[in-house]
C-alpha cells in the first residue's frame, strides 16, 4: 500500500461514486444551493487538460424561455435520430432522453473559441481539447453523486443551432446539456441496459495486452 493512499473508509467513497455514478433522466424539481453549485463547478475546473489550456466553459441556463427553446433544439435532433435508426426507431422514442423541463439546474459544457493557438499536447492529437473537457464533465458528474444530486448528459441537438441561440464566438463549440438536480433514487444500472436498449460489455472483453485484441 502507497503511502500516499487514502484511508479505507475515503477509498471506498471514491469508488463508491464512481461505481453509482448514473446518466440520470428523471429528476424531481427542487433546486442547487449556489454554494454547492459552486462547489461542483470547482470540482469540474480542477480537473486535468492539456498543456493546461482548460478548454472547458459552462453556462449556466437561468431564463425559463431560454430552457424551452433548448429543449426544443433536442426535441427536434430526437426525431431526426429516431429516422437515423431506422427499425429501432419506435423503441428509440419509447426512451426518455432527457430530464431538461425537469431538472433544478441547466449547464450547457462548450469547448472554448482560439483552440487552435494551443498546440502543446494537441499537434497530433487536437482532439485532446474534446478529452480535458469531458474530464471536467466526469468530476462534476462524480462530485454530484456524492452531494446526492443526479446528473445527466444530453448530447441530442445541433451544435451549431446550440451556439447560435446562446450567442457564442466562432469556434467555441457546445458539447454537452448537462440536467443537474435532486432525484427520487438512483437508477440501480444503466438506464439504458435497465431499458433493454443495449448491455455494457465486461471489462476482460476490452483490455489488451502488447497488441490489439490480444489477451492475457
Amino acid at each position: 500500500m502507497s503511502a500516499h493512499a487514502f484511508s479505507a473508509e475515503e477509498r471506498a467513497a471514491v469508488y463508491r461514486a464512481i461505481g453509482e455514478r448514473r446518466d440520470m433522466r428523471h429528476f424531481a424539481g427542487g433546486e442547487v444551493a449556489p454554494e454547492l453549485l459552486s462547489r461542483l463547478l470547482n470540482a469540474a475546473h480542477q480537473a486535468p487538460s492539456v498543456g493546461l489550456m482548460q478548454p472547458w466553459r459552462f453556462i449556466r441556463i437561468t431564463r425559463a424561455e431560454l430552457r424551452t427553446a433548448i429543449a426544443e433544439l433536442v426535441g427536434e435532433e430526437r426525431q431526426r435520430t429516431a429516422v437515423a435508426l431506422g427499425e429501432r426507431s419506435a423503441e428509440f422514442m419509447r426512451l426518455k432522453v432527457e430530464g431538461i423541463n425537469d431538472c433544478a439546474e441547466l449547464l450547457v459544457a462548450a469547448l472554448m473559441d482560439g483552440r487552435e493557438r494551443h498546440v502543446f499536447g494537441r499537434r497530433t492529437l487536437p482532439e485532446m481539447d474534446l478529452a480535458s473537457l469531458a474530464c471536467a464533465i466526469q468530476n462534476l458528474w462524480l462530485a454530484a453523486r456524492a452531494e446526492g444530486l443526479g446528473m445527466g448528459w444530453v448530447s441530442l441537438f445541433d451544435p451549431a443551432a446550440l451556439a447560435t441561440l446562446l450567442g457564442m464566438p466562432d469556434g467555441a463549440k457546445p458539447v454537452a446539456l448537462l440536467c443537474l438536480g435532486p432525484v427520487h433514487e438512483f437508477y440501480p444500472a444503466p438506464m439504458l441496459a435497465l431499458q433493454g436498449w443495449t448491455q455494457p460489455r465486461p471489462l476482460h472483453e476490452l483490455v489488451f495486452e502488447n497488441a490489439w485484441d490480444e489477451r492475457s
